[in-house]
């Protein structure tokens, strides 16, 4: 009985569809097309930061109109001066939803935009402690205007909450 209550739970959060008829609209494509600045921070699953970071994002966007592909260059400087990276390639695909590649991710990423509202589902590879473990995350972003846009990501592992990512995208 828990379990089945913990999964019904589990799928009776928020859907995309609910944000369908926010303003301003998202296109992820204009978006994240030139140069962004972000602003994050982890959080563990006590609320805890455990680490802040910075992220310079070079983004552009090729292909016919409809099934365009976009290339996210994301260069991370974190609070204790260390440095990563990570490319995203995205596909728009005919129904208008997203998927994405990176090489710290497993498999490919889901995602799909409406409204004001885009998310975005996949498992990364993160190192922790010298090894390498895949946790899920639940990204949610939110286009607040033209320049701003807000994103929480939850992570999970095997389906427990291990921490948050919350972060603002700031379009040059």
């Amino acid at each position: 009985m828990a379990f089945a209550m913990a999964l019904l739970a589990g799928c009776a959060g928020p859907q995309v569809s609910d944000y369908a008829a926010e303003k301003p609209l998202l296109d992820m494509r204009q978006y994240f097309n030139g140069t962004l600045d972000a602003y994050g921070l982890f959080t563990d699953r006590s609320g805890k930061v455990v680490k802040r970071f910075t992220v310079v994002m070079n983004c552009s966007w090729s292909g016919p109109p409809g099934l365009e592909t976009g290339v996210l260059d994301e260069a991370f400087t974190y609070s204790d001066g260390s440095t990563d990276r990570r490319v995203w390639t995205l596909r728009r695909t005919p129904d208008g939803r997203y998927t994405g590649t990176a090489g710290d991710v497993l498999g490919t990423a889901t995602g799909e935009e409406k409204g004001n509202a885009f998310r975005w589902g996949y498992t990364l590879k993160l190192p922790v402690d010298g090894r390498t473990i895949e946790v899920q995350f639940d990204d949610w972003m939110y286009l607040m205007n033209e320049k701003v846009m807000l994103n929480k990501a939850q992570m999970s592992k095997f389906g427990f909450k291990l921490g948050e990512v919350t972060l603002s995208f700031v379009k040059r």
